[in-house]
């Protein structure tokens, strides 16, 4: 039976930076990653600008978590890639041979858990549980790995199995090792509208899947760099979650807009309760779309399309005004989290004014946060965190060390801080200390969140 119809409020588990944050430059289509690449990352800056970005939301009123690191660099990973011999051998060798590979498996990109799992609550789905289907993130290597340790994290972290159905991901790859139809990137391409304003309702929610391309072949796709997401994921992970068909909504991204660099939906539109705050080029047949979403939610729903002219889809990347998050206040109102980069951009100053001066528009206040190293990497506030709508009773059932409060922030602090270099450049991926480090801190970390035993090097 589906989940009682009770607020849902917002919860948001942000992702640990882990020990290895780099600059290595890894995921094409990301102007930001490969921009930067080679330069020198401040690996404590970033776990603490994070963890200040959680502690700022918490304090506004929002359930907040938190999600940990990988563990990095991932020695079965060298392994499968025939570095064998003792971990330090490996490293060495894949430093010497395949410093690129080494770079791989070094990566902490599971830091942006919008791109952990899709997440439907337990409002909305066939058996009134809340359901997760992990991303097999399968178009980048360096990514494709992560699967199974965020299958293992989410099981620790949600782990009453009467309230959470985590699901695998969806297999990469078809019986004879072609790629299957499932490209999924996760919650990043994905947007639950509610009838009512905030995040609860007492309806169940409308789900917008956004893809860029069809697995069959069929429709435009982009020139320039990879469409990541596929419409037969979306498609297959609403039918796994039981979501009615009559809540769901599949949309094609705009090609030309993967091309410039929006390698997410995240990147060009974020949407809230019955808001959606969206460029106007980030859709195929747009219009349509925005006319199937209201029609779907129903008057309450309300879409604020930035033209190109006001912000263009480049300035959207480079400032990633849309990875933003959206977020419902106690007084019923919204607030744009933006990273501090999108501050001193003009178009956006007037947008941010033309929001907060109407009297439709539910934004009325803007918080501008440093996540600058999680930035120059890709990633911005809204990739940093997982929404997961839960229930009261839902989040009393989540590990309770890894839920805010002032003593679990203070404690990650001191971890960081005890645990974690200031400067890391990518030759500093040979070093096999960075390993030893890596490990003594993620087995305390363990500890502190209470969730056990999850990373291989402790079993």
């Amino acid at each position: 039976m589906r989940g009682t119809l009770q607020s849902v409020p917002e919860a948001n588990f942000d992702g640990i930076v882990g020990p290895t944050h780099n600059y290595a430059g890894l995921s094409p289509g990301n102007v930001a990653s490969t921009s930067n690449q080679g330069t020198t990352a401040r690996p404590r800056d970033a776990a603490l600008q994070g963890l200040a970005k959680a502690a700022a939301l918490a304090r506004l009123g929002l359930v907040q978590g938190w999600i940990p690191p990988h563990e990095r660099p991932h020695i079965a990973t060298l392994h499968a890639l025939g570095f064998t011999g003792s971990d330090e051998v490996a490293i060495a060798t894949a430093a010497r041979d395949a410093p690129h590979l080494l770079a791989r498996a070094s990566s902490a990109s599971a830091m942006w858990t919008a791109n952990a799992a899709t997440v439907t609550p337990s409002k909305d789905s066939g058996d009134g549980r809340v359901h997760m289907t992990v991303a097999n993130l399968r178009t980048m290597p360096h990514r494709a790995i992560e699967a199974p340790q965020t299958a293992r994290t989410l099981r620790a972290i949600f782990r009453d199995e009467q309230r959470f159905a985590i699901h695998d991901a969806l297999a990469p790859l078809d019986a004879s090792g072609a790629p299957s139809p499932w490209g999924d990137e996760g919650a990043a391409n994905h947007t639950r509208f509610t009838a009512s304003g905030g995040n609860g309702g007492e309806t169940p929610g409308v789900h917008l899947f956004v893809f860029g391309a069809q697995a069959s072949g069929a429709g435009r796709r982009p020139s320039r760099y990879p469409a990541r997401q596929t419409l037969e994921a979306g498609q297959a992970i609403a039918a796994l979650h039981g979501i009615r068909n009559d809540q769901c909504i599949h949309a094609q991204q705009h090609p030309a807009a993967i091309d410039h660099g929006v390698f997410h939906n995240d990147v060009i539109s974020v949407g809230n309760g019955s808001f959606y705050l969206v460029h106007e080029l980030a859709l195929l047949d747009q219009d349509r779309v925005l006319d199937d979403l209201a029609a779907a939610v129903g008057p309450n729903f309300q879409a604020l399309v930035v033209a190109e002219s006001e912000v263009s889809v480049a300035d959207a990347v480079r400032t990633y005004l849309f990875n933003s998050q959206l977020i419902s206040l106690a007084d019923g109102t919204m607030a744009l989290i933006l990273p501090v980069e999108s501050e001193g951009h003009p178009g956006i100053a007037r947008l941010v004014q033309r929001m907060v001066d109407s009297a439709t528009c539910p934004v009325k206040s803007v918080i501008y946060l440093n996540v600058r190293e999680s930035m120059r990497n890709g990633g911005g506030p809204a990739c940093l965190r997982l929404r997961v709508p839960l229930t009261a009773e839902e989040v009393t059932a989540v590990a309770p060390g890894c839920l805010w409060t002032p003593a679990g922030h203070a404690a990650l602090e001191a971890w960081v801080r005890r645990h974690y270099r200031e400067e890391l450049s990518p030759k500093d991926l040979a070093d096999p200390q960075l390993l030893r480090e890596s490990r003594t801190a993620l087995d305390e970390l363990t500890t502190i969140l209470g969730v056990g035993p999850i990373y291989d090097f402790q079993h």
